[in-house]
């Protein structure tokens, strides 16, 4: 994933580490210890600047208009009967003279390990297809209008991608609990300049 890196507030930490070890090397050592020191220090924060850059926020798509736009990340076919629920009533208009929201659903393109290995990414863009068609099926029957779209295999990177464009003012992500979805529920909390929901199906 293009954006996973250390979250922001914790390189003052690590700088800090690092400066009393310089500290302690020239206490302890001399000269010459505290400039070994810091010499290691220089190519740690070269290393990890490099391979681990700052996390940063991701900021939806200024909107063209008042309405709202809800952005629904499923990693599953969205067919609970709460989780729909869920997405009908965020759907409904906040007030009855106001537009109603938008509804962008996204499905992660997912391949198996064997895909991978081969090269072959049609089954996860096949699976991501069912996964939307029924989808806006269910969402249909329970009067939400959607369009969808098939995203990146990585939620997160999913959610990034889309808000490049899409002016998301709800984020939902509809986890698989086989998944694992934690971790990236976790980053999208504190990284999203919108409210994020996590359903559980």
């Amino acid at each position: 994933m293009d954006d996973q890196g250390i979250a922001a507030w914790k390189l003052p930490l690590i700088v800090k580490g690092i400066a009393v070890s310089i500290v302690g090397g020239f206490y302890l050592g001399g000269p010459g210890l505290g400039m070994a020191v810091g010499a290691l220090a220089a190519a740690t924060i070269v290393v990890m600047a490099v391979r681990k850059p700052p996390l940063r926020p991701i900021v939806p798509a200024p909107a063209p208009d008042l309405r709202e736009h809800l952005l629904v990340v499923i990693e599953q076919p969205l067919e609970d009967g709460a989780a729909i629920e869920r997405i009908a009533a965020a759907s409904l208009p906040s007030d009855p003279g106001d537009p109603e929201p938008e509804v962008l659903v996204i499905a992660p393109a997912r391949n198996r390990f064997l895909d991978r290995w081969a090269s072959d990414n049609r089954p996860g863009l096949e699976r991501a297809q069912r996964s939307l068609v029924l989808s806006l099926a269910s969402l249909a029957r329970a009067g939400v209008a959607a369009t969808a779209r098939v995203g990146d295999e990585d939620v997160v990177q999913t959610v990034t991608d889309q808000l490049r464009e899409y002016p998301a003012t709800e984020v939902f992500l509809v986890a698989d609990p086989q998944a694992g979805s934690e971790a990236a529920a976790e980053e999208l909390r504190s990284r999203l300049h919108a409210p994020f929901h996590l359903v559980r199906a």
